[in-house]
């Protein structure tokens, strides 16, 4: 009998069209309202270059992740395929940076709620100064209220959150259309005649690509939640595949409308990009719109991450590589409560650091990491269970590596540090579960 089957398991209740738009929720948000605005601040007009090539490197992950899962499906993601096609060790590791990874995104989704809805609504008071104030409002207690009503959300049941997650796509969807064809009427096209401008820095391209990769990464919350999903041999690949085409039209059609605002060439609030767009255009109705469904947006990535989280934590408290309190779940079988609590916990102390930039940095060096994995348990597969050709996990892996070392190295020398921490509490959890099995 497996680990898995040793414990009660979550009931089966997602079907392709719920995937779709779980893997749409936790990519529909953070990614799109506030990561473009920081890729853009480090490549410029690059941005569009940057979101093709994240949005390809996602294509490559998002097979080898539908693959695995279709393979393997148990809440966990690349945390149960590291113990079943790797060795424990990586198993661990993975499960590990994709805490950390997504706690980080987690902090940099409320924080980016919280901006949104803090700044200034009034062009009148944006000048040559970002907004036209000297300091921004802090917005950690409103991320920390947002925290608080995720939470609890998620503690009523993944029923429940899909049908809010529905609504909130629907809600950012509209926004997002709206400002990509009132940015073209207002500003035209971009002016990018060639890829040259585009390539001019190539070191900050690689950067922001690495960043805008992880905007794409929300897909994997539908492997993670394999477990819940109805005839998960067929609906994950579907789904994966469906949502990644879905974000990539998406995400390319709203750099191209950022760049052609101009906003890329002036000083703006990383947290709140696409309104700050908006104001510097003039379009004040718009602005608006965008401060009510940008944190709607970005609280769906956080109800997404929330279940991805504790479902990867409600895996490893199965294995005892994290308390073993932590598998326990409601009554109804349906909230592993613990592990949601557990998650607040942990995504509430991130928000503490109070700056998108660094949190989402972080995020995109662990998550860059976490895939890597991914990619590795795909190349260890079976042949007879492999549906994609073995190139593509190969060259997910290595692109995954290069831009792993290519963000801020302040940022990845602390992500090491990081994995260096998991590593140390991971062999002393082992020499315990050793210690208590020989004196068993």
């Amino acid at each position: 009998m497996t680990d898995q089957a040793k414990h009660a398991e979550l009931r089966r209740e997602i079907g392709i069209p719920g995937a779709v738009l779980l893997g749409l929720g936790s990519i529909v948000g953070t990614g799109v309202f506030i990561s473009i605005a920081i890729a853009a601040n480090i490549a410029q007009e690059g941005v569009i270059l940057a979101t093709i090539i994240g949005g390809l490197l996602a294509g490559c992950n998002g097979l080898s992740s539908a693959q695995l899962a279709a393979s393997h499906p148990v809440s966990g993601g690349t945390y149960e395929y590291g113990y079943r096609y790797l060795n424990p060790t990586l198993g661990f590791i993975a499960g590990w940076m994709f805490l950390c990874a997504k706690s980080a995104s987690a902090a940099t989704a409320a924080l980016g709620c919280a901006n949104y809805m803090l700044i200034p609504n009034s062009i009148d008071r944006v000048t040559n100064n970002a907004y036209g104030i000297s300091s921004t409002p802090d917005p950690r207690a409103t991320a920390m209220l947002v925290i608080l009503v995720i939470t609890f959300l998620v503690l009523s049941g993944v029923r429940r959150s899909n049908h809010v997650n529905a609504t909130i796509v629907g809600i950012a969807g509209v926004a997002l259309a709206a400002f990509v064809v009132v940015m073209f009427r207002v500003r035209g096209w971009p002016e990018v005649t060639s890829f040259d401008s585009m390539l001019a820095d190539r070191r900050s391209l690689i950067e922001a690509s690495a960043l805008m990769f992880v905007a794409f990464t929300g897909y994997g919350r539908i492997a993670t939640m394999g477990e819940e999903v109805r005839d998960p041999r067929r609906s994950i690949p579907i789904a994966i595949i469906a949502t990644l085409v879905l974000c990539g039209i998406l995400y390319a059609a709203v750099a191209c409308a950022y760049v052609t605002s101009g906003a890329v060439r002036l000083p703006h609030l990383a947290g709140s990009g696409l309104k700050y767009a908006a104001f510097i255009n003039g379009q004040t109705g718009l602005a608006r719109w965008l401060s009510i469904a940008a944190p709607c947006a970005m609280a769906g990535v956080l109800l997404n991450l929330f279940l991805g989280l504790s479902r990867v934590l409600l895996a490893m408290a199965r294995r005892r590589d994290v308390p073993g309190f932590l598998s326990q779940l409601n009554a109804k079988q349906t909230t592993p409560t613990a592990a949601v609590i557990a998650v607040a916990v942990l995504v509430g102390g991130l928000v503490l650091i109070g700056d998108v930039k660094t949190t989402w940095s972080f995020s995109a060096f662990t998550v860059l990491v976490y895939y890597a994995l991914t990619n590795l348990a795909a190349i260890r597969m079976p042949r007879e269970e492999r549906r994609f050709p073995l190139w593509i996990s190969w060259l997910g892996f290595g692109a995954c590596l290069t831009l792993a070392f290519a963000i801020d190295p302040r940022v990845w020398a602390t992500g090491l540090c990081v994995l260096l921490v998991g590593l140390a509490w991971f062999t002393l959890a082992s020499r315990r579960r050793g210690h208590d099995a020989s004196h068993s």
